[in-house]
């Protein structure tokens, strides 16, 4: 009988250890798995597929642990191609193509060492050129053409509107108020101009006080300065796109800030 009990006291510590070696196995697997979506396999070499849930969310080529080669993204929920983008050593290069979901082209931007550089053009499903906007190292330059779906240049932007209020010699202070001609699109309206020859965000202060209008306001300062100041305009277009217009706008004394 004792011999008996040891025996089934040795059966059940094989199946009680087996059964928790399976569930540790289980959990370094679901653990590995987890991983694999946001941190690179060092060495590994082919494409590697991210899912979210049952859907396949994007998947990537890699090189010895680095990107390198094809990345396509995918519409949800049906599994269409979405986006595709070129990779050598880590960086996005050549031209990245973003598809309508029937799986004609919508827009191209070419890349340089991971930032886009180049000419963008937008398209129409019919294949017909909708916009084209020119960027350098990242950031916008003036350059805008955009096309209605028959083919003709877009020209009916609205302008920048200008208007001050001079209570220099009442308090020294001196206000810009900026809007469009149009009143129902909206603009950011920036205090400041290219900087060699490129819109910089970073190198402009935001000076809106609604998403239609900005407001400029300068105070006497008692030294010498410009007698001008600079501001751009980012105008929303109705095909979605940026128009960007710099104003130099002329100011009665040279000494505001």
């Amino acid at each position: 009988m004792r011999k008996l009990s040891i025996f089934f006291l040795a059966l059940f510590s094989a199946v009680y250890f087996t059964g928790c070696l399976k569930k540790g196995n289980q959990k370094q697997e679901e653990k590995e798995t987890q991983e694999v979506a946001s941190v690179p396999d060092t060495g590994y070499t082919g494409i590697k597929q991210y899912y979210s849930g049952d859907f396949l969310s994007y998947e990537v080529e890699f090189k010895n642990g680095i990107r390198h080669g094809l990345m396509k993204t995918y519409y949800y929920p049906s599994g269409k191609l979405r986006q595709t983008f070129w990779y050598q050593n880590g960086l996005r290069e050549d031209t990245a193509v973003w598809y309508y979901e029937d799986g004609r082209v919508f827009r191209k931007t070419p890349f340089r060492r991971d930032t886009v550089h180049g000419i963008q053009i937008q398209y129409y499903r019919s294949g017909k050129i909708r916009a084209k906007l020119e960027f350098e190292k990242g950031l916008r330059k003036p350059y805008l053409e955009e096309f209605t779906s028959d083919g003709k240049k877009i020209t009916d932007y609205p302008e920048v509107v200008i208007k001050t209020e001079d209570n220099y010699s009442k308090n020294g202070t001196y206000k810009i108020l900026l809007s469009l001609s149009k009143k129902n699109v909206k603009a950011n309206f920036y205090r400041g101009g290219y900087v060699n020859g490129l819109f910089d965000p970073d190198k402009v202060a935001k000076i809106n006080d609604t998403d239609y209008t900005g407001v400029l306001s300068l105070k006497k300062s008692g030294t010498g300065g410009n007698n001008y100041v600079e501001i751009i305009a980012e105008i929303s277009t109705p095909l979605g796109n940026k128009l960007l217009v710099n104003k130099k706008i002329e100011l009665p004394y040279n000494d505001l800030r």
